[in-house]
């Protein structure tokens, strides 16, 4: 009887050890090799490395490698391992910027005779933009070796917009006036938008976006807790943009006195939905990536 129990203890000792050296790959130094539980990652795109080697290994050159976003787009990636083999996603951008762009144009009532073309006044354009999408999911992991197999679900939301403005140095007036058009279609025989009119707001209406998201992949430990891998998955993504809005100015001759009045017109909005493989890539539906995933 002793030397039964005594087996089974070998057995289920030998048993777990194995279990723990399974998923506790330790390198030469002893350093782990694959996540470990409250471990957290970050995901790079790792296509721009591989080539920047591939590149230095050949003929080509190397160029500097640089540091891509994984999956969708301009957003970051990150993971938190609730043990080895469930690990929680998420994914966030925050972007808020403006550029603005001069021009100039020659100054209008000018006194001079021929008036000098290097007397100016400036034209500016600003175009400002909002985007923020969020992220969460779940992951599971399978494999005991430095080859390494996931799957999971991820819900995704956003919501972004834009703005155009236009400034103009000169006045408008029942001669209209010189000014800098920035391309805009509004290219009539004085640079104005039809009969004599300029855009100075043009708002696209607000954009919302949801993805529910599929994914599957697999990463390779090159070092320890140093991955390279590859994602693909399937996913719905819908996107809803609301109506905008284009102010315009014009000369009213109509008025007494006659005057600069201002006009404002709806502009259309548009909607998306799709269904794929994410092999396509958008911003609800990220296309499917070679990835850098660092532990730590």
């Amino acid at each position: 009887m002793k030397k039964k129990l005594l087996l089974i203890a070998v057995a289920f000792g030998v048993t777990a050890a194995f279990a723990q050296d399974s998923l506790g790959l330790k390198s030469k130094k002893g350093e782990r090799i694959l996540p470990e539980k409250d471990d957290w990652a970050l995901s790079i795109d790792a296509a721009p490395i591989l080539t920047y080697f591939g590149h230095f290994l050949s003929n080509a050159g190397g160029n500097s490698p640089t540091w891509g976003y994984s999956g969708t787009p301009l957003a970051i990636t990150g993971k938190y391992f609730k043990d080895e083999r469930t690990a929680y996603r998420a994914l966030i951008r925050l972007g808020i910027g403006s550029t603005t762009t001069n021009a100039y144009s020659q100054q209008d009532g000018q006194t001079t005779t021929p008036p000098d073309p290097t007397v100016v006044v400036k034209d500016s354009w600003k175009y400002s933009y909002s985007n923020v999408v969020l992220g969460i999911g779940k992951e599971k992991r399978k494999g005991k070796t430095r080859l390494q197999g996931y799957y999971g679900g991820m819900l995704m939301f956003g919501i972004g917009g834009n703005n155009n403005k236009y400034t103009y140095g000169n006045p408008l007036k029942a001669t209209s006036g010189t000014r800098h058009d920035f391309g805009l279609d509004n290219l009539g025989n004085d640079n104005s938008q039809g009969a004599g009119k300029w855009v100075t707001e043009d708002k696209a209406g607000a954009t919302v976006m949801l993805g529910i998201r599929g994914f599957c992949g697999a990463e390779y430990f090159i070092f320890p807790k140093i991955a390279v891998g590859a994602e693909f998955g399937w996913g719905l993504g819908v996107t809803s943009q609301g109506d905008g809005q284009q102010t315009t100015e014009f000369w009213d001759a109509a008025k007494t006195p006659a005057a600069v009045a201002s006009q404002t017109t709806k502009t259309g909005g548009k909607s998306t939905f799709g269904i794929d493989t994410d092999v396509n890539g958008s911003q609800m539906i990220p296309a499917g990536t070679l990835t850098l995933t660092m532990h730590f």
